[in-house]
């Protein structure tokens, strides 16, 4: 028999390395640029009942100083589980197959999610944008929150804010520390997108489309929905959308009538201008990729080696007969 100690890094783990939002946005810009190198086959969800779903999400990183890892992640929406999306990563040394960790995928969600929106922001909003319309401001809109408030650190920038219940003073409240970030909180929906340069949209459920006059968006405007709903209209119009991963999005409704399409890692790597003047309307679909998952997973791996919480995996070191 042989084994090896496989490490349980949970939440406690996570909080004690302190990884900034800016750490995070640089992470995803690292991640992306290692896209085209990378191994990643679609997503698989089954659905054991309702609307919940458990979804795999497989990756395999490029080599990078001597190591290679691939990862897999869990992530269930179970109703009644609390919370109600959870999510593990395990962690893999690509090159002898031995299991190295089983990672807490919550925080790594929700961050990997908000900076993914910061520097799609970042990278396609027009010159001199300074103020970014959010809605939608529970976890993970504190999330983009948190990340466009870092990615913008060495400069002012105003945060709009769409009314809902609390949320607006719950989430000025979160960014407190930001002291380069100033808050308005707008009452009425159409005002809040008529005056839209960047709108972020973090609304989890959304049937029907938010904005349906399509005059309300102007030009110039970057539109950014976190979870991919109630924009569908902005598919006709837009002048070009990007996606983080094409096979993720071409089953959408009117992909083929998209008008110009591309993959954001095409722009980070120089090989598609993005924005070309700052008349054009950008859209910017990021559905999550598990190369993100697996990237953030193996740095905080690294950053957490000889964590004592694990366990001992007992392998038998020939073949089992039957």
């Amino acid at each position: 028999m042989k084994s090896n100690r496989v490490s349980v890094i949970q939440q406690a783990q996570i909080d004690a390395l302190h990884i900034s939002p800016a750490t995070c946005v640089e992470w995803v810009r690292e991640a992306f640029l290692l896209k085209d190198e990378a191994q990643m086959p679609a997503k698989l969800s089954v659905h054991p009942q309702g609307e919940d779903f458990i979804t795999s999400m497989p990756c395999l990183l490029p080599e990078g100083d001597g190591k290679k890892y691939f990862g897999l992640k869990v992530v269930s929406r179970i109703d009644g589980q609390m919370p109600t999306l959870q999510s593990n990563i395990y962690l893999y040394d690509a090159q002898t197959g031995r299991l190295l960790a089983i990672i807490d995928g919550d925080w790594i969600t929700a961050m990997r999610t908000g900076a993914v929106a910061a520097l799609a922001a970042r990278t396609f909003q027009r010159q001199g944008t300074d103020t970014y319309s959010m809605m939608g401001l529970g976890n993970i809109g504190r999330a983009v929150g948190l990340c466009l408030a870092a990615d913008n650190r060495e400069r002012p920038i105003t945060i709009r804010l769409l009314r809902y219940k609390d949320q607006a003073e719950r989430f000025i409240e979160r960014l407190k520390d930001y002291d380069n970030v100033t808050f308005d909180i707008v009452d009425d929906p159409r005002t809040f997108a008529a005056e839209a340069d960047v709108l972020i949209s973090a609304v989890t459920l959304a049937k029907d489309l938010l904005f349906p006059d399509d005059s309300l968006f102007k030009k110039g405007v970057t539109v950014i929905p976190v979870h991919m709903r109630g924009f569908q209209n902005c598919d006709l119009f837009f002048d070009k959308v990007y996606g983080d991963d094409t096979d993720q999005i071409r089953g959408f409704r009117y992909f083929s009538q998209f008008r110009q399409y591309d993959e954001l890692h095409h722009v980070l790597q120089g090989k598609n201008p993005g924005r070309e003047n700052d008349d054009e309307r950008i859209l910017s679909y990021n559905y999550g990729l598990a190369l993100h998952d697996v990237f953030f997973a193996s740095r905080i791996y690294e950053q957490t080696n000889g964590v004592e919480s694990g366990f001992e995996l007992q392998k038998q070191d020939s073949k089992t007969w039957v």
